[in-house]
C-alpha cells in the first residue's frame, strides 16, 4: 500500500504522559504508528520509533512528524510502552541490546509471531510485563483482529493498555498463550484462505458469464457482508445461512456441492495445519 503523510489532530493524546518506542516501524510497526497518530492515541513528541536503515529513517521522520531513528537502545530510554515490530529471529539480539536501557515498570507489548512471552522475560532478565500480540493484515483498513496474551508480570491496566492499542487497527480478543499458535493458523493465515473463497467465486462468475470485474466485486462484496452479518447480528452462521437457503431453492443445491466437495472438512484441516506449523515454529 502506498504511505502517505498523517494528518496530526489538534486535541490532547488519548494517553498523553506515556513515552512509547517501536521498534520495527515496518509494516505492522508502521500501521500501528499511523493509526496512532490518526487516532490521537499518542502525540507525535511521545513516539520514538526505529527502522534498520538511516534514509528509511529519516523519510519516515518526514512523513510523520516524530523521532524515526536506527538507534534502538535511544528509542528506549524512558520509554514507559515498547513495542517489538522485529521479525522473530531479531528479537534475541534486539533484547540484548536494549535490555540495560529498560526501566522497571515498562510493557513490552510484541507481535513477532511465535516468539513466547516467557521467552521475552527471560532475556530482559528481570521481572518485565510482557504482551504478545497476534494481528493480521486487514488491520491496515483498520478491519483487522487481534488476540492477545498475558505474560506472568502483567496488571489489569496494562493489559487494557495493550488492547487499546489494537483497538486502533479492528477489533482484539483476550486468550491464554496456549492458544495462540490456533489463532496464527486461523486469523493470522485466515485471510489467505477467504482470498482463495474469494477468487473461486469470482472465477465462477465469469464461467457462467459474467465480466471478471463485475464477479470480482460481487464476490468480495458478498463476503464482506457476509461477514458483516455475523459480527453485527451476533447470530450463528449457520442461523444465517438457513435463512439464506429457501426449500427446494438455488442455495440448497449449491451447498450440496459445497459439502461433496469437501469445502467444509478443508478449510478445517487448513486451521489445523496452520496450527501445527506454528507450534513447529514457536518450538525452534
Amino acid at each position: 500500500m502506498t504511505e502517505s503523510s498523517v494528518e496530526i489532530p489538534q486535541a490532547p493524546a488519548e494517553f498523553p504522559k506515556l513515552r512509547v518506542a517501536v521498534l520495527g516501524a515496518g509494516k505492522m510497526g508502521g500501521i500501528l504508528l499511523q493509526a496512532f497518530l490518526k487516532q490521537n492515541l499518542f502525540a507525535p513528541d511521545q513516539m520514538h520509533a526505529t527502522v534498520g536503515h538511516a534514509e528509511r529513517a529519516l523519510a519516515l521522520s518526514t512523513q510523520w512528524g516524530l523521532d524515526v531513528s536506527t538507534n534502538n537502545r535511544a528509542a528506549v530510554e524512558n520509554a514507559d510502552l515498547i513495542l517489538l515490530g522485529v521479525k522473530p529471529f531479531q528479537v534475541e539480539g534486539l533484547i540484548a541490546e536494549i535490555r540495560p536501557a529498560i526501566k522497571n515498570g515498562a510493557l513490552i507489548v510484541s507481535f513477532a509471531a511465535s516468539v513466547k512471552t516467557g521467552a521475552i522475560e527471560e532475556a530482559v532478565g528481570k521481572e518485565i510485563a510482557v504482551v504478545r500480540a497476534m494481528p493480521n493484515t486487514p488491520a491496515a483498513l483498520g478491519a483487522g483482529v487481534t488476540a492477545l496474551c498475558r505474560g506472568h508480570y502483567v496488571s489489569e491496566k496494562q493489559m487494557e493498555l495493550a488492547g487499546r492499542i489494537f483497538e486502533t487497527v479492528g477489533r482484539t480478543v483476550i486468550v491464554d498463550e496456549k492458544h495462540m499458535d490456533a489463532v496464527t493458523g486461523l486469523s493470522g493465515s485466515g485471510p489467505a484462505y477467504v482470498y482463495i473463497i474469494i477468487e473461486a467465486l469470482a472465477e465462477a462468475g465469469v464461467k457462467v458469464g459474467l465480466p471478471r470485474d463485475t464477479a470480482t466485486l460481487l464476490a468480495a462484496q458478498t463476503t464482506y457482508g457476509a461477514a458483516r452479518m455475523v459480527l453485527d447480528t451476533g447470530y450463528h452462521p449457520a442461523l444465517l445461512k438457513d435463512a439464506v437457503t429457501t426449500p427446494a431453492g438455488c442455495t440448497i443445491d449449491g451447498i450440496l456441492e459445497l459439502e461433496e466437495g469437501g469445502l467444509r472438512v478443508t478449510l478445517i484441516k487448513a486451521v489445523m495445519r496452520a496450527t501445527e506449523r506454528a507450534r513447529q515454529l514457536a518450538a525452534g
